[in-house]
């Protein structure tokens, strides 16, 4: 039985590597892990954190619209920072994103790299509609 429905959109960047955007399994969108890639060049988003979280926040949410769903819908974040000291920063930003009584879940650490030299990257598992 497999009930798995790949998710693409070209309002997100597309997947760097051997990996799809989203996936939809029983019930849930389990996105892939975005960075801060404009999805019209494919290029990094320079600037600060802050700048880098709101085009991860973006790109997340296109995905999950492309998926039928919303960040209202999201259960379950975790939060990559190539610095920690970025966290009340990135936080500020998540939580324009994130309000009301639906708040995920969330785990946020700091990796020594990531990908392409962004400051962030997040994955999302949310509900479908």
């Amino acid at each position: 039985m497999n009930n798995r429905q790949i998710i693409f959109t070209t309002t997100a960047p597309a997947a760097i590597g051997p990996y799809v955007q989203a996936n939809s399994a029983g019930g849930f969108i389990f996105t892939s892990g975005q960075i801060p890639l404009d999805p019209k060049t494919g290029e990094l988003v320079a600037g600060p954190v802050e700048t880098q979280t709101e085009r991860v926040l973006e790109n997340l949410k296109a995905v999950l619209e492309a998926a039928g769903t919303d960040l209202a819908h999201v259960v379950k974040t975790t939060v990559f920072l190539a610095d920690i000291n970025d966290f009340a920063k990135m936080n500020e930003v998540f939580a324009h994103y994130f309000t009301g009584e639906n708040l995920p879940s969330r785990s946020a650490v700091q990796v020594a790299a990531l990908p392409k030299n962004a400051l962030i990257e997040i994955e999302a598992i949310a509900l479908t509609k």
